[in-house]
């Protein structure tokens, strides 16, 4: 399974108290921060509902040797 990285590109203000808070859950506080985090269908139901506040990337698992 790989992971998704996830950068937030727009600010939330003026939008849904819910987005916010979904933001938040997510560990996005400021503008351009990035976070890894897996992909799985709840990580994906929450990036559906504030797509249009950040930039979703694929990212390969590292290979632990």
């Amino acid at each position: 399974m790989g992971k998704l990285r996830v950068t937030y590109v727009k600010s939330a203000i003026g939008y849904a108290r819910d987005q916010k808070e979904t933001l938040a859950a997510l560990g996005l506080r400021r503008l351009n921060q990035s976070v890894l985090k897996p992909d799985n269908p709840s990580v994906r139901g929450m990036l559906f509902k504030i797509q249009h506040l950040v930039k979703v990337e694929e990212v390969e698992d590292e290979v632990q040797a």
